[in-house]
């Protein structure tokens, strides 16, 4: 795993999809390109749609983890 040091973090635990994208989408429309986000999501479903969605937003996905049970973690670089 190589460690990105993030500029924002964004907590989504308890949020569900279109919720998921929705927020992680207006994060990063409030970041610089080439800054870097991690999203924490709390269910399979937003840890397979979001990766999906913001890369067709054009954005680059640069890992999707799963640390534990019902928490993965998605890091992006903002386009």
């Amino acid at each position: 795993m190589t460690e990105q040091k993030a500029d924002r973090t964004v907590d989504l635990l308890s949020e569900v999809c279109p919720y998921t994208f929705v927020k992680s989408k207006l994060e990063l429309e409030q970041m610089e390109a080439g800054q870097i986000l991690q999203i924490h999501l709390g269910n399979s479903e937003s840890a397979s749609n979001v990766p999906r969605s913001i890369d067709l937003e054009g954005h680059e996905v640069l890992s999707v983890e799963q640390p534990e049970q019902s928490h993965w973690v998605v890091t992006v670089r903002r386009a």
